[in-house]
C-alpha cells in the first residue's frame, strides 16, 4: 500500500423491531439491523471480523466478537458495498448497539471501521 491510498470503509444502519421473536411477558424485545458497509477508500478490502456492545436499558452489557459478518467475508472495491440484516435481543424494551467491522486491505494492511451507537427502541416504550 503507497502513502497515498488509504483504507476507508463507512456505514449506514437501519434498525426494527421483531415482535415475532420478542416475549412481552418477559420483556425481551427482539430487533433487526441492517448494515450497509460501503468502501470509501481507494483501496480495494476485506471485512474480516467485527465487535459489537449491545447495553440494555438497565445498563447491562453484552460483547459479541466473531469472524465474519451472517457467514460472509466480503472483499469490496473501491465504492462497492455490502448489506446484511441480523439480530439481537434484549431484556428491556430499549438500548442501545455500536461496534467495530476489522477489515485487511488486499496487501495486509489491517485497519478499523467503527459503527457508530445507534438505538434499539421499542416504539411504545417512547411514550
Amino acid at each position: 500500500m503507497n502513502r497515498m491510498s488509504r483504507p476507508e470503509f463507512s456505514t449506514s444502519v437501519a434498525v426494527r423491531h421483531l415482535p415475532e421473536k420478542s416475549d412481552p411477558a418477559t420483556g425481551e424485545q427482539a430487533f433487526a439491523y441492517t448494515i450497509t458497509i460501503r468502501n470509501t477508500g481507494d483501496v480495494t478490502a476485506q471485512l474480516v471480523a467485527r465487535h459489537w456492545i449491545i447495553v440494555d436499558a438497565t445498563g447491562h452489557t453484552e460483547e459479541v466478537r466473531g469472524l465474519a459478518v451472517v457467514g460472509h467475508q466480503p472483499l469490496l472495491r473501491p465504492g462497492e458495498s455490502f448489506e446484511y440484516t441480523s439480530w439481537t435481543r434484549l431484556a428491556t424494551p430499549h438500548g442501545t448497539m455500536r461496534g467495530t467491522f476489522f477489515c485487511m486491505t488486499e496487501d495486509a494492511h489491517p485497519f478499523e471501521a467503527p459503527v457508530a451507537e445507534f438505538g434499539l427502541t421499542l416504539g411504545s416504550a417512547l411514550h
